[in-house]
């Protein structure tokens, strides 16, 4: 556990630098701000219509239902999300935006870190997060803990959540006294377990994507150099 908390100090700092966001782990759950092979989608019938985001400016928060689930349909099977508002009030109406809005259409999780957690929210068209960079949300209190399964944005320090969240894979408790907000929890874990996790930290740290040229060349950069990686095909706001 020292060592993710380490990781993770080094993530905020990067992210502070960068302007983007890191998620919890071996470079911490952070937003890294600006600064710094091919996966077959599954193309099932759903009940909701496949949205793609647009790169006009992003659209206010929606005011979240009290609790809704999201499914995320991932290259490595659905990832199911129940999420509560009394949790993290502004995180969870901004994620219901984002799912609302087509955000997650075709966004990787670009760091998977064995046995710490999941990151994902960097749109692979750097035009969009050129539109949402700046769109930061307030801190929430801290009510529920980074346990295994739980969902939390990622962040640069103070207010700095935008589009970029983390599931944890085991105890991340100490993420808590950061202000690391949980808003949703993953009810089975088997597709998030299976996520690629080969690629290991991101650079400069490791081997994995560089959030910088990943925020400005996208999932070209991705899909070139990084092929093992799993997706976001689309995300939708199931019917209670």
């Amino acid at each position: 556990m020292r060592r993710h908390v380490v990781l993770l100090s080094m993530a905020l700092t990067l992210a502070a630098a960068c302007g983007g966001e890191k998620a919890a782990g071996a470079a911490g759950p952070g937003e890294k701000r600006q600064g710094e092979g091919e996966v077959a989608a599954r193309d099932r019938a759903s009940p909701m219509p496949r949205r793609t985001p647009s790169a006009k400016s992003p659209p206010g928060d929606e005011r979240a239902p009290d609790t809704f689930a999201v499914r995320l349909e991932t290259t490595k099977g659905d990832i199911v999300i129940d999420v509560h508002r009394a949790w993290a009030p502004n995180g969870a109406d901004r994620f219901y935006t984002l799912v609302n809005s087509g955000y997650y259409t075709d966004v990787a999780f670009f760091r998977v870190l064995e046995g710490f957690m999941a990151q994902a929210g960097i749109h692979g068209e750097p035009r969009v997060n050129v539109k949402w960079r700046e769109r930061r949300i307030p801190d929430d209190p801290v009510r529920q803990s980074n346990t295994r399964g739980r969902v939390s944005f990622a962040m640069a320090g103070p207010n700095s959540r935008t589009t970029q969240f983390f599931i944890n894979y085991g105890d991340s408790s100490k993420l808590d006294a950061m202000g690391f907000a949980p808003f949703g929890q993953v009810r089975e874990m088997a597709a998030a377990d299976a996520l690629h996790a080969g690629y290991g930290e991101g650079a400069p740290e490791g081997r994995g994507p560089s959030q910088q040229r990943f925020q400005q060349q996208g999932n070209e950069y991705l899909k070139r150099e990084f092929p093992g990686l799993d997706y976001i095909l689309r995300a939708e706001i199931l019917e209670q």
